[in-house]
C-alpha cells in the first residue's frame, strides 16, 4: 500500500455535475478538497439527454458557453400514442441541450481554478473512519493507495458504493429506478429542431417515454427511460424498445449512431436520511432525480453545492458528526426535495393511465395544463374546468385525477 500522508477537509467521491459543484463551493471558501473519479475521462459516459433550463444556469449563476450549449431549446412537444401533439413553443430561449463532456471539463477547470485537485482512474475500494478521520483506500493501476480526510461527499452516481461502505443505506429499490438507453444519432430529420419531442405510449415505451433532443443540425441525443422491471415482464430491454421505436420513425431509422449510452435512472425513493458521521450524500447518489423525466444535471449541481455548503460549515467548525451535518437533509427538502415528492406524485398518476387516456389527454388539455398537472399546481378553478367540460366523458380518468389530487394535498404538508 503506497501512502499519502495528507489529511484533506473533504474528498469528494465522483466528477460529475454533483460532485464537481460542491468542489467549486468548497474551493471557493479555501478548503483543503481532492475529487476522485473512477473514470478516465470527465463527463463520460453520459446517463441523459444533456438538457438544462435557463432555471438552472440562474440558480446556479453560470452562463451559457458556445462551446458547451451546443442547441437552443424554445419549447417541448408531447406526443400521445396516436400521434397527437401538444405543443408549446417560445419565441425566447428556454434552455439548452449540451454537450456534456465539454460541460463539465469547464466546471473542472473552473474548480480547480480556486483550488481544487482532481484525480481520474482512482476506484475507491474501502472506506472506514479511525479517529475522526475517514480513510479510503484507492485502486491506482494496480495499486492500492491511501487518502485521508475530515469529511467525505458521496457524489459517485446510481451505483454508488462509497455511502453504503460508511454504512448509510443508499440502494435503489426497483420500483423507483429506470433502465435508459440512448443514441446520439446524426442524419435524422422530421421534427423541429428548437424543441425537445417527447413521445408516450405503453407499446412505446411502458412506463416512461422515447425522446428527440437536438444537438445541432440533423444531431440529436435518441432515447428511452422505461421502467427497471419491465425487461421482466415482456422480455424486451429499453434497448429493444428503442430500435423498435425508430424503425417506426421515417425520419431516424436511416440515421447514422456515433455514440450509444446506457444506464440506470433513480426517479424515486428519495432518500429521508442523507448523512452520517463525516459523510454527505449528493447527485444520483442521493436519488437528487426528477422523477417524471429523469433529468437530473441541474438538481445534481443544486444538491452538490448545498452539499459543499454543508460541509464547508463543518470544516469550519470542525465538527463532522452526523448530529451537526444533518441539517443537510431538512434543507434539501426545504429547497427541492419537497416539489420533487409532489412530482413523484405525478409520475404515479402517469403510471396509471392507459394509451386511451394518453390520447384523449392530448385532444383535451393544453400544454399548460400538461405541465401544471405535472408541478401540481392547478389552481381551484382550473382544476373545476378540466374535471367538468374536459374529462368529463373518461369517469375512470376522473377517478385516477381526484385520487392523485387528493395525496398531492397530504404532500404540501411534508
Amino acid at each position: 500500500m503506497i501512502g499519502n500522508e495528507t489529511v484533506y477537509d473533504a474528498i469528494i467521491v465522483g466528477a460529475g455535475p454533483a460532485g464537481l459543484s460542491a468542489a467549486l463551493e468548497l474551493a471557493k471558501g479555501k478548503a483543503n478538497v481532492l475529487v476522485l473519479d473512477r473514470k478516465q475521462e470527465i463527463g463520460c459516459p453520459k446517463r441523459c439527454a444533456e438538457g438544462l433550463s435557463n432555471r438552472y444556469f440562474t440558480i446556479m449563476k453560470i452562463k451559457p458557453k458556445k462551446e458547451w450549449a451546443v442547441q437552443e431549446i424554445k419549447g417541448a412537444v408531447l406526443y400521445g400514442p396516436n400521434g397527437k401533439q401538444v405543443k408549446m413553443k417560445n419565441k425566447a430561449v428556454l434552455g439548452y441541450v449540451l454537450e456534456r463532456k465539454m460541460f463539465e471539463k469547464d466546471l473542472a477547470i473552473q474548480a480547480v481554478k480556486k483550488g481544487a485537485k482532481i484525480l481520474l482512474k482512482h476506484q475507491v475500494v474501502a472506506a472506514v473512519r479511525e479517529n475522526g478521520i475517514v480513510k479510503l483506500d484507492v485502486e491506482v493501476n494496480n495499486q492500492i493507495k491511501q487518502f485521508k480526510a475530515k469529511i467525505i461527499l458521496a457524489c459517485d452516481g446510481i451505483d454508488s458504493l462509497v455511502a453504503r461502505m460508511m454504512g448509510l443505506n443508499t440502494k435503489n429499490n426497483l420500483n423507483d429506478t429506470d433502465s435508459g438507453y440512448q443514441y446520439e444519432m446524426t442524419g435524422i430529420s422530421g421534427y423541429d429542431e428548437n424543441c425537445l419531442h417527447l413521445f408516450f405510449g405503453t407499446e412505446v415505451a411502458p412506463r416512461g417515454y422515447t425522446w428527440i433532443f437536438p444537438k445541432r443540425d440533423g444531431t440529436a441525443n435518441v432515447g428511452i427511460g422505461i421502467g427497471a422491471y419491465v425487461s421482466a415482464q415482456t422480455k424486451l430491454t429499453a434497448k429493444d424498445y428503442l430500435d423498435r421505436w425508430i424503425e417506426s420513425q421515417p425520419g431516424l431509422k436511416d440515421g447514422s449512431i456515433i455514440e450509444v449510452n446506457a444506464g440506470g435512472i433513480p426517479v424515486g425513493g428519495f432518500l429521508e436520511k442523507m448523512t452520517m458521521d463525516n459523510l454527505l450524500v449528493a447527485g444520483d447518489a442521493g436519488h437528487m432525480v426528477d422523477p417524471i423525466h429523469g433529468g437530473g444535471i441541474g438538481i445534481a449541481m443544486e444538491g452538490g453545492r448545498l452539499s459543499g455548503t454543508i460541509a464547508l460549515k463543518a470544516i469550519k467548525a470542525n465538527k463532522f458528526t452526523d448530529d451537526f451535518i444533518s441539517t443537510y437533509t431538512k434543507e434539501w427538502f426545504d429547497m427541492r426535495g419537497n416539489l420533487l415528492k409532489k412530482r413523484l406524485k405525478s409520475r404515479h398518476l402517469l403510471e396509471q393511465l392507459t394509451d386511451e387516456d394518453f390520447n384523449y389527454l392530448a385532444e383535451s388539455i393544453t400544454m399548460d395544463e400538461a405541465l401544471k398537472i405535472g408541478n401540481g399546481t392547478l389552481s381551484k378553478p382550473e382544476m373545476a374546468i378540466l374535471f367538468t367540460k374536459k374529462l368529463i366523458k373518461r369517469p375512470g380518468l376522473v377517478k385516477i385525477m381526484m385520487k392523485y389530487l387528493s395525496e398531492g394535498k397530504s404532500d404540501a404538508q411534508f
